[in-house]
């Protein structure tokens, strides 16, 4: 699992790279207007990569229920490597003009079909390899691998930041984060080759021919389930633990540096509370930690985005104690997703809906946050939020709980 968690943490490093750098990478890309138009047009090409994330879902899914989840695993690293090395080398507005955009484009829509197929893989195979009783456990490798990607992002950029004159981020500090990442990519891919197929893949009686539309015809309310399991967290996610850090510093002036280090900081206790939530999910259930999750965000969304103020404790206070909210979902919502499969679709049955999800609904995040407080409206995204997660709330209600499921004695 250890081989498997590193590669994921180097995606997500690769992935959230580009909003960690969005204020740099806008004057490169889209130099025309002010800053916060740039910046709004770097977050439009993020969601952009968003849109791609249900085709990776479907097809590397799909790739993944017929050909195995190291094949899938191999496949995801590889393709985003590929997206991070293209920002590295891309020519700038200034040297080829609106051609600069479409190849940031075209690498966010690469390492967008790389993230929704990294999602479906790593979630089915963790699944798959946890000893009875502890999947909870071994699911909270997930999202303990994503911040940690998350969080190196971060710290390389307070690192250039410190290091790197303004002028030298400008011309080419932006590029480092990327250069690195394609590097380490390359590694990842070498550490995935060696990773042995899970024995429920291998003992399960057959394969489906085409896993995303037997899922459609034959599993449409495990499908919806997914859905509604998705629309809050992955809006609370985007918010709370990728974009807040950058709110804050356009909305209330924190400093930048400040910023980050407070992210730093309650990233670090997610990590830190994600094993014991996902213990508590193996021995009392993933239903009361997803009810937790979804009345807690429900309630408390408009407090915490109103309480996010001028300085870096109220952001570090305001990320902690959303971060801990979300991760009882964390632990949680990946085991109860895929315990509603069986093996043939498995990786398909979240890939395609799961994907979706995120798309509309997460990757818009950060714009329209950004774009309602340009407008001085910031205060309606607060019931946006609120609205998904009762969504995500009843769902939960209706939800049967999946903790005592054998994966393979399921299949027979």
């Amino acid at each position: 699992m250890a081989v498997v968690s590193i590669g994921n943490a180097l995606e997500w490093y690769d992935w959230n790279s580009y909003v960690a750098f969005a204020v740099l990478l806008g004057p490169q890309f889209f130099p025309n207007g002010s800053s916060t138009t740039a910046v709004l047009e770097t977050l439009a090409v993020f969601a952009v990569g968003f849109f791609f994330r249900p085709l990776g879902g479907a097809l590397i899914g799909a790739f993944s229920d017929r050909h195995g989840r190291r094949a899938a695993l191999t496949l995801s690293i590889t393709l985003m490597a590929g997206g991070s090395l293209l920002i590295a080398v891309s020519p700038t507005y200034e040297q080829i003009g609106v051609l600069s955009a479409a190849l940031l484009v075209l690498a966010r829509a690469v390492q967008g079909i790389s993230a929704g197929g990294e999602v479906t893989a790593m979630s089915t195979y963790v699944n798959e390899i946890a000893p009875p009783g502890h999947r909870g456990l071994y699911s909270s490798a997930i999202y303990i691998s994503t911040t940690l990607g998350t969080l190196a992002a971060t710290l390389l950029a307070v690192t250039l930041r410190t290091v790197l004159s303004p002028a030298d981020l400008q011309s080419w500090g932006w590029r480092l984060p990327f250069a690195l990442g394609a590097l380490l990519g390359l590694y990842g891919w070498y550490l995935r080759r060696r990773v042995s197929e899970t024995d429920v893949f291998d003992s399960a009686p057959d394969r489906a021919p085409h896993p995303t539309i037997e899922v459609l015809r034959r599993h449409p309310a495990a499908t919806a389930r997914v859905i509604g399991f998705t629309l809050g967290t992955t809006v609370v996610y985007y918010t709370f633990a990728v974009y807040l850090p950058t709110y804050a510093q356009h909305v209330h002036k924190i400093p930048v540096n400040s910023a980050l280090w407070a992210a730093v900081f309650a990233q670090l206790v997610f990590v830190a509370v994600l094993p014991l939530l996902g213990a508590l999910s193996d021995r009392y259930g993933r239903r009361p930690l997803l009810l937790v999750f979804g009345c807690g965000f429900t309630l408390l969304s408009p407090v915490l985005l109103g309480m996010v103020g001028a300085s870096a404790l109220s952001l570090f206070a305001v990320m902690s104690v959303a971060l801990v909210l979300f991760g009882c979902c964390a632990a949680s919502a990946p085991s109860a997703m895929l315990e509603l499969f069986p093996t043939r679709v498995r990786s398909s049955g979240i890939g395609l809906p799961y994907s979706l999800t995120v798309a509309v609904f997460g990757g818009t995040a950060p714009y329209l946050i950004e774009y309602l407080s340009s407008h001085g409206l910031g205060h309606w995204y607060r019931w946006y939020v609120v609205l998904l997660c009762l969504i995500s709330t009843v769902t939960f209600v209706l939800y049967r709980e999946t903790k005592d499921v054998d994966l393979a004695e399921a299949d027979r």
